[in-house]
């Protein structure tokens, strides 16, 4: 993998359609290919924890190139590769999954509740407020803090009249989003062990994901 950082370094400097082109095979060999089996690695690795966990590579992984429509932004690839494991991949917005993402200078680890919406936010926020000591365990877990230290998320200035009250005790009803996430030197990923340091962070905020999805099922 240190082949696939020092792409990235590179990509980074030479954000453009014809440098890419020109480096395809080098893209394909020492990044996709190897960040594919270490997804594929990934996946059989949860898969032992989650036997109901249906999921390819190919599903798990984000595309390199950019959506330039709607951002000021028109460099056209990511210089960063991705993957979120979660059923259905990349195309599940909405359920709470462990995401991976490398890049030159940080390797990412984390999840949770990134897209809720509506009803969906609705749910989480009432399932915090009638299990408040269920939710205190999960995000007081102590290998949860000391590897990803809280919860984040944008939050609401304002809440529904019915969940101000419980918001005193628990101000995180504030939040919009309810996502956790690790930022570590790259250079993790060239440890020997490397599938079971990832899933050391996979374990530590299962509890965490098992109980926002417990909530968006409620």
């Amino acid at each position: 993998m240190q082949a696939a950082l020092s792409f990235l370094k590179d990509l980074s400097k030479n954000n453009n359609r014809e440098w890419f082109h020109e480096h395809k095979k080098r893209y394909e060999q020492a990044l996709k290919k190897p960040f594919e089996n270490l997804i594929a690695q990934l996946i059989e690795a949860v898969q032992q924890v989650d036997s109901a966990l249906l999921l390819l590579p190919k599903q798990a992984i984000f595309r390199i190139h950019r959506d330039t429509r709607f951002s000021k932004d028109k460099t056209p690839y990511k210089t960063h590769v991705s993957a979120i494991i979660v059923p259905g991949g990349t195309k599940n917005k909405e359920t709470p999954g462990f995401y991976i993402q490398l890049e030159p200078g940080m390797l990412m680890l984390g999840g949770g509740a990134y897209f809720l919406e509506g009803t969906s936010l609705y749910k989480v926020r009432q399932f915090i407020m009638q299990n408040p000591e269920d939710f205190n365990t999960v995000i007081h877990y102590p290998d949860f803090i000391t590897k990803y230290e809280t919860l984040q998320g944008e939050r609401n200035k304002r809440l529904s009249p019915e969940f101000v009250e419980a918001a005193v005790d628990q101000p995180l009803l504030y939040n919009k989003q309810f996502y956790y996430m690790a930022e570590l030197d790259p250079q993790h990923i060239l440890r020997t062990d490397v599938i079971h340091f990832i899933m050391e962070y996979y374990h530590a905020a299962k509890p965490v994901n098992d109980f926002l999805i417990a909530a968006l099922r409620n």
